[in-house]
């Protein structure tokens, strides 16, 4: 593909960039992704992506390629929320183009850095992302509660409202540097599961409660480095809920370690954040 045109992703239609979506990542490193067209609306809020800065390279009058910009300008940042192709558009040169156009777009508009999250299994993209000068900040990793959960500490342990709980991460994002996007106030607005919040001293917790499912743990944030607060924290959700789970977005120093203590096993698939200066 000699000459990459790219288009803005606002010119087409929610079920073409859906269908794309889908197609490029049928064969994803995590297991192909089972999103329907009206999920569709739902995962753009929680990648945060505006599709106005975000680009598609077409083919034959189809998406077969994709970057999509999530801006934070509160972080002085643009990160790459989601970027994929077609198999078929793979090799040739798409994917150098988005991401070349995504870190120029980027550097006009006056953000500092650019930021990524990438599988530490996918070697495909992560030789493009460094080749483009991304460095690895931290790893990201999952978690599941393993064996038999203690009882709940006796420490308190109180429920907050959604708007006390999103007043406090986004103070959070203020404070911590590289707070990963997906456990940001911004981000769980627009989780189309019910939130329960729980605070405890200077960390917060954020999960979902549906009858009949596993429990996702979405956020757990510290602000304070021992994770004292945040293991009681998950010590109380594991007592409450042996079931309870988080998918790889959570960084160790922030969070993740105080799953560790609190009984939760790591699980081999995770991601890592990156990020380069511009």
């Amino acid at each position: 593909m000699s000459g990459v045109a790219l288009d803005v992703a606002a010119t087409r239609g929610a079920a073409e960039l859906h269908a794309a979506f889908v197609g490029a990542f049928s064969d994803y490193v995590a297991g192909p992704l089972q999103l329907t067209l009206e999920q569709w609306p739902s995962l753009q809020g929680r990648q945060g992506i505006d599709e106005a800065l975000s680009r598609v390279v077409m083919q034959e009058g189809a998406v077969v390629a994709f970057a999509f910009a999530c801006p934070r300008p509160e972080t002085d940042r643009w990160r790459l929320g989601v970027m994929g192709a077609l198999p078929a558009a793979r090799g040739t040169g798409a994917a150098r183009a988005l991401l070349d156009d995504f870190l120029a777009r980027a550097t006009a508009a006056g953000m500092a850095w650019a930021e990524l999250e990438c599988f530490a299994a996918n070697e495909r993209a992560l030789r493009l992302y460094r080749s483009r000068g991304f460095e690895v900040v931290c790893p990201l990793n999952g978690w599941k509660a393993t064996g038999v959960p203690a009882s709940a500490p006796a420490r308190d342990v109180r429920a907050v409202d959604r708007a006390t709980a999103f007043a406090w991460l986004a103070e959070a994002n203020r404070r911590i540097a590289d707070l990963p996007f997906p456990g940001t106030h911004r981000s769980l607005a627009a989780q189309p599961r019910p939130l329960t919040f729980w605070q405890c001293g200077s960390a917060q917790l954020a999960f979902s409660v549906v009858e009949g499912t596993p429990t996702p743990i979405h956020s757990l944030v510290d602000l304070d480095p021992a994770l004292r607060d945040a293991e009681t924290l998950a010590q109380a959700l594991r007592a409450e809920h042996p079931d309870a789970f988080a998918q790889p977005v959570l960084r160790d120093d922030i969070g993740g370690a105080a799953l560790e203590r609190a009984g939760f096993e790591r699980q081999a698939l995770g991601q890592v954040l990156m990020k380069r200066a511009l």
